[in-house]
């Protein structure tokens, strides 16, 4: 059976591959022969494991083959992937497999240094890798195989740990197309606004899916600066925040017309960081020290500052990862930087396309230290911590706190494999919690006026494995290495 839903999930990503060749074909470019051969040998080895995975006997699908498919998927998913880049851009092979888990993964952490250049079909993968990444690869399978029904919810949970509410439909099938539709309208309205706007059909296109997926892959070197827009600039706001709340409380909203957005403790919360950054940011530029150099570099006017600041903070908070014009927090020194990777490691909403530790886990952890504390004064109080005004079950508050734990683990470690690698310390704290929050801009050498061609090789496939750990949200891929999993399936 797993073999056969590898078959199906391959399958899928030859569909994207060959719409890819389509996008070569009608700009003339000569590389539609490396995409379709890509899709051709994707669609074959899709129906090899389909078919004899079909022909094996049919046993227990467990959990544990949840979290076992579900982080092979996007392995598998990346290593066919990058052989476009391989091909195309001639990348070497950790450059490429970087690339491609970048996109998956929506990092937009990215190894090319002149992005204009390359053809545009290959951008237009390298853009809608990040689309399909968004949603989650083994969301997009259920809902455009509906033929194939999983039999349990447990690869749905694996893959969209995120998620603080139920299923929203009695079917983990009809969830995930109801989920789909949300995602293709903010998609399509977002292009649509960019078009309206000074790009044109393509960038609007490639835009709105890595906007959507808060990814960051752009099709210009400059990011969003190329275009020079403040409107642009602003469109991205919107739909970057947009993307940052928990889809599910969309289809309460849309669907059955309730008020489940506003009440939603998690949603306020995350404005109100956004709201706080963005007067923090705004602050800086008027009081903070500029190293001698940036300041020519700073905005002018209340409206610039504003947008700067604004555009910034949805940048980095939901882990899309634009760059905008006149904005280098690198270049202005620590009292910007600093901030910055704070909230990189918050993150956005749960159970939205954004990464990092999410806000509904930093308000649980929050609300945890300030029962210990009521518990100290009153100890036969009985205090449970309560998100939008239900009670959170002790097993969630442990898993959140045990999140967090394992987060600031991971960038430890992270940050000392970076040194060992010949790193400085700036530049290893910026990359640890960019790569685990899925940000793609990091500091210092790894910050938005460079990119991540100068890192070593072993440095680009520890930077890909907590790509995919951020992704996963660290509990299903460590699980693998757990003993009890590999005793489990004997």
């Amino acid at each position: 059976m797993k073999k056969s839903i590898f078959g199906n999930l391959i399958m899928m990503e030859s569909l994207f591959l060959g719409l890819s060749a389509v996008v070569a074909l009608l700009y003339g470019e000569q590389c539609w022969r490396v995409f379709l051969g890509t899709a051709v040998f994707a669609l074959l080895l899709g129906f090899f494991f389909k078919y004899f995975g079909e022909r094996e006997q049919s046993a227990r699908f467990t959990r544990s083959d949840s979290f076992l498919v579900v982080a092979l998927s996007w392995v598998i998913f990346s290593l066919i992937g990058m052989v476009p880049f391989l091909l195309i851009s001639e990348m070497d092979l950790p450059s490429a497999f970087f690339e491609t888990m970048s996109g998956f993964t929506t990092t937009g952490a990215t190894c090319i240094s002149e992005i204009d250049s390359l053809p545009r079909s290959l951008l237009f993968w390298r853009a809608i890798t990040q689309w399909i990444g968004g949603l989650g690869i083994v969301v997009f399978s259920i809902a455009l195989i509906p033929v194939y029904e999983f039999r349990n919810s447990n690869m749905y949970s694996a893959e969209v740990t995120g998620l603080g509410l139920d299923k929203l439909r009695p079917k983990i099938g009809a969830t995930a197309r109801r989920m789909l539709l949300i995602y293709l309208f903010l998609t399509s309205l977002c292009a649509f606004m960019y078009w309206l706007g000074p790009m044109n059909l393509y960038d609007a296109v490639c835009h709105s899916f890595t906007t959507i997926a808060t990814g960051g892959f752009s099709t210009h070197t400059k990011s969003m600066a190329f275009f020079h827009s403040s409107y642009i600039e602003y469109v991205a706001c919107v739909f970057m925040l947009v993307s940052s709340v928990n889809f599910s409380l969309y289809y309460y909203l849309t669907i059955k017309r309730s008020d489940a957005l506003f009440k939603n403790e998690e949603f306020r919360a995350f404005f109100a960081i956004i709201a706080i950054a963005v007067v923090g940011f705004m602050l800086l530029f008027y009081f903070a020290p500029i190293p001698s150099g940036a300041e020519g570099t700073l905005p002018r006017g209340f409206e610039e500052t504003f947008r700067s600041s604004l555009f910034h903070v949805s940048s980095v908070m939901t882990s899309t990862g634009f760059s905008a014009q006149k904005f280098d927090y690198v270049a202005w020194g620590a009292s910007f930087w600093m901030p910055t990777v704070v909230i990189m490691a918050i993150g956005a909403c749960a159970g939205s396309t954004a990464g990092g530790i999410k806000v509904v886990r930093i308000l649980i952890c929050a609300k945890s230290v300030l029962k210990e504390f009521v518990m100290l004064l009153h100890p036969r109080a009985v205090i449970g911590v309560r998100i939008s005004g239900h009670v959170v079950p002790d097993d969630r508050v442990r898993r959140a706190l045990a999140f967090i734990f394992l987060y600031i683990i991971l960038v430890v470690i992270a940050m000392l494999c970076y040194s060992l690698l010949g790193a400085d310390v700036d530049t290893a704290l910026g990359s640890s919690i960019s790569m685990l929050s899925n940000v793609g801009p990091a500091t210092g050498s790894t910050g938005p006026a460079s990119n991540f061609a100068h890192v070593p090789a072993a440095g680009k496939w520890l930077m890909s494995a907590y790509m995919l750990i951020g992704r996963l949200e660290i509990f299903t891929v460590l699980f693998l290495f757990m003993p009890s999993f590999w005793k489990e399936r004997k």
